[in-house]
């Protein structure tokens, strides 16, 4: 067998990857899996964090517990793709493959909106969860501005999360008469492929009273004068700021000549690029579909059960078929679920499970089902 399986990024997509290989082959096959970080965070543990729910040491998943046949972990970062010769130069070395798969994710491009990187009011990353949950505290009147810098973005339904739970926050701390919350947000609707979402979603934030402002990006913030400018030119007031900054593809991934239009374009059926024997799953990828985790996991399987099946010769499995479901904190500690199908049909469609305490607990096992899946146990 031949099957050096190179896997870029252990996120979603690559932690699931190497997990159906190691659980199907075992020691029978070589998978290596190079990512920067040293450890896995959901992205929807980042809320918890900004929010005081959790700390950040407690929701962080360390890669060296991973331990599983056949796979190696290398905390490396990758500085040039050779998508021809399927080879990968890392910072420490030079990795070659039988079989690569893209799997980097998306990256935040704070610069382009300008003020954004000056400030560093963003809640998406990490580190931006991290600081702005120490900024919440001192924030106790004035209006508060949850704002898209572009889209596509990861987890559609996050940025409407932070305003509902920027609203219990702050009535928890007495202080919700004193603030102003507004969402802007570039769709006319909060979850476009869903109205019934949709629909709960502005309900919700007109019976808490967050002004939604629909069809808008933030372009840019005048810090000096706590400003959001809007890409129609108006203005609106902040005194705190939580940013979704606009996304984009890795450089190494731009500089690689794998990107068109800014990330990879795959064959939406098997997630296999122009280039033999190289797959682009999650994020970084053109698909169809959310940038979400559950979708990159999605693509992961396809793109596992093919390469288990070239490996053993066996029939190749069937298409990719962009269904998911997302999670959503409406407050009040209840949960809604949106379930998505983008490909099946002639346009994307949504289910709307309205929000209860038992999706909250499913929500749990969510998680929890996949940190023992993909850790161990741990």
């Amino acid at each position: 067998m031949n099957g050096r399986v190179l896997v870029l990024g252990a996120g979603f997509g690559g932690l699931e990857l190497a997990t159906m290989l190691s659980d199907a082959l075992g020691d029978a096959i070589e998978v290596t899996l190079v990512d920067k970080s040293d450890a896995f965070v959901f992205g929807y543990s980042k809320l918890d964090v900004m929010f005081g729910r959790t700390t950040l040491d407690a929701v962080r998943l360390p890669y060296r517990d991973l331990a599983k046949p056949g796979v190696r972990f290398l905390r490396q970062t990758v500085t040039a793709i050779d998508p021809v010769a399927r080879v990968v130069t890392t910072d420490s070395q030079v990795l070659e493959a039988d079989f690569l798969v893209v799997a980097l994710g998306a990256d935040y491009d704070l610069e382009a909106t300008p003020g954004l990187a000056d400030s560093g009011d963003e809640f998406y990353s990490v580190q931006g969860a991290v600081r702005m949950g120490e900024r919440l505290p001192t924030f106790s009147s004035g209006h508060a501005i949850v704002g898209v810098c572009g889209a596509p973005f990861k987890c559609p339904p996050a940025p409407s999360e932070a305003a509902l739970l920027l609203h219990d926050y702050l009535s928890a701390r007495g202080r919700r008469g004193d603030c102003e919350i507004s969402f802007v947000i570039p769709f006319e609707t909060p979850i476009p492929p869903s109205p019934d979402t949709s629909r709960a979603l502005v309900a919700a934030f007109a019976e808490r009273g967050i002004e939604f402002v629909s069809g808008r990006r933030v372009a840019s913030l005048d810090t000096a004068r706590g400003a959001a400018v809007l890409d129609d030119g108006s203005e609106m007031p902040y005194d705190l700021f939580l940013g979704v900054p606009k996304h984009r593809a890795p450089d190494v991934v731009l500089a690689s000549g794998m990107a068109e239009d800014g990330y990879i374009p795959v064959n939406p059926r098997t997630l296999e690029t122009r280039f033999p024997s190289v797959y682009a799953v999650g994020d970084v990828a053109t698909i169809g579909v959310p940038k979400a985790g559950v979708f990159a996991e999605g693509a992961a399987r396809v793109v596992a059960a093919s390469l288990i099946s070239r490996l053993q010769r066996g029939e190749q499995p069937g298409a990719y078929e962009g269904l998911g479901s997302c999670y959503i904190e409406f407050g009040g500690g209840l949960v809604g679920r949106v379930d998505v199908d983008f490909l099946s049909g002639p346009k994307p469609t949504g289910t709307f499970q309205e929000p209860s305490a038992a999706l909250v607990a499913e929500k749990h096992h969510f998680g929890a089902s996949r940190r023992a899946r993909w850790f161990n146990g741990q």
